[in-house]
């Protein structure tokens, strides 16, 4: 897939942001008054600039209302759903908090829970596409929720929170990349399959099916050497992971370790992301021959 850097912005930032406003809903840490205001400004800076960032990649940025109504059968509309109700019953929780003094735990809890399954209805947008094979199992919730939840940890000082809900993301995206790697396979898709001619034996392609350029090879084929892939997967690890961790083991809670932290985060979270959508392999790119262009990259790494 094309790794649209709107698209990263969004995930990256939202993820952030509603994780850690899931933190401030659950009084982690305790907080009223204007201290209480930097926090939720924070909170609400991140997670509202993801969802408008996310407009820029729509071809028609003044429609993004109509995502609302099909909250039936569209993860992106029940999306938008659960950030709405997540900021609204932040907002309120907020403005007691800030301004009465006040910490409503059902209305905290309410919001943390909104929160946590926004990030969850992002990662499915994703998941339930069965075209992408790389995204399309159960690691991939698990995968954006767990960083979400470890940056929010971060951020809210939750040291112990954080050192476990970094170890377990760190996890999950091995196994996001590792298990991912073969997914295409696994699934058992070819030019014989996407052309249905397997029957009567191996199929080549002959001619690419267009002269130029298109919507399907912009935004739906991107193909990545694997060496490179391998050394920003480095960077991601590193930045994401390794380094927060090493930062919350070693210095103790308080912002300025948090923002050493949440930097590093940031940076391999991003080089993650980016992967995340660039080594997405979409089942068209085999009527085009992406899929040989990329065993052949790979092996030229």
């Amino acid at each position: 897939m094309h790794p649209a850097p709107s698209v990263i912005v969004f995930t990256v930032l939202s993820g952030l942001g509603f994780g850690y406003l899931a933190f401030l809903g659950l009084g982690l840490p305790t907080v009223t008054g204007w201290s209480a205001f930097f926090c939720f400004a924070l909170g609400y800076a991140m997670a509202i600039g993801g969802l408008v960032a996310s407009t820029f990649h729509l071809g028609n940025p003044q429609r993004a209302l109509k995502a609302f109504s099909q909250w039936q059968t569209s993860w992106l509309s029940r999306e938008a759903w659960l950030s709405v109700g997540a900021l609204v019953f932040m907002g309120l929780y907020g403005f007691c908090a800030v301004f009465l003094g006040k910490l409503i735990a059902p209305l905290g809890l309410i919001g943390a829970a909104l929160s946590v399954a926004t990030v969850f209805a992002t990662a499915m947008i994703y998941t339930q596409l069965a075209t992408i094979p790389r995204w399309n199992h159960w690691l991939t919730p698990l995968h954006l929720v767990s960083l979400s939840l470890a940056g929010g940890a971060v951020l809210a000082l939750q040291w112990r929170a954080a050192f476990m809900l970094l170890v377990i993301a760190g996890v999950v995206q091995i196994l996001h990349w590792v298990l991912g790697d073969r997914r295409f396979a696994e699934r058992g898709h070819t030019i014989e399959t996407a052309t249905g001619l397997g029957d009567i034996g191996k199929v080549r392609m002959f001619e690419p099916p267009h002269t130029g350029t298109n919507y399907l090879l912009k935004e739906m084929v991107y193909v990545v050497g694997r060496k490179h892939a391998q050394k920003l997967r480095v960077i991601a690890f590193i930045g994401m992971i390794v380094l927060p961790v090493a930062i919350v083991l070693i210095t103790p809670a308080s912002p300025y370790s948090a923002g050493a932290a949440i930097l590093c985060f940031l940076v391999g979270t991003f080089a993650s992301r980016w992967l995340f959508f660039a080594e997405a392999e979409h089942v068209v790119g085999l009527y085009y021959g992406k899929r040989t262009e990329r065993s052949q990259a790979s092996n030229a790494s």
